[in-house]
């Protein structure tokens, strides 16, 4: 059964959703919506312990990233999404801290250059914002592009990596 806990952040609170031990979701906006406004109880679950794992090492270790000391994070997940979808999360998760990739790219690595708005779609998707680092991805241009989060969000995370320096 899922269940919930809110953390603080640098960039507001996180909304960690585990079940049977294992991250599921890590939402940045507040309970009650996510980036299309919608979160209902069924996804959350009832609250959860702080204490309890996987909510207490997440935590420690979201913390430590964002004090800039974490670059990769170690946390049994469980992110529910079609085999393509994961695959994406996959190669997200292959990104090295503090680097980007475009979305042609992200197509490329997992073997299908053909798909790259799928790839977008899907990395707009993932449940697990941050631990699966989806803010690594920017547009060829080496813009950024849209984040469920915010912009300005994607723009603190990628500066965060950056050590500080424009993303």
């Amino acid at each position: 059964m899922h269940s919930h806990v809110i953390i603080d952040s640098p960039v507001g609170p996180l909304t960690l959703v585990a079940d049977g031990g294992a991250l599921t979701a890590l939402y940045l906006d507040t309970p009650g919506s996510d980036s299309r406004g919608q979160l209902r109880a069924e996804v959350l679950g009832p609250p959860g312990d702080p204490a309890d794992e996987p909510f207490a090492t997440a935590a420690d270790q979201l913390a430590a990233y964002f004090a800039g000391t974490l670059t990769e994070f170690s946390l049994p997940l469980e992110p529910a999404g079609t085999p393509f979808q994961r695959r994406v999360w996959a190669e997200l998760q292959a990104i090295p801290y503090g680097e980007t990739r475009s979305y042609g790219e992200l197509a490329r690595a997992i073997g299908n250059p053909a798909a790259v708005r799928a790839v977008g779609l899907a990395n707009g998707r993932n449940p697990i914002a941050v631990v699966i680092p989806c803010h690594r991805v920017i547009g060829s241009d080496g813009s950024l592009t849209g984040y469920g989060g915010g912009l300005d969000r994607k723009r603190y995370l990628l500066d965060l990596e950056a050590g500080g320096r424009s993303a």
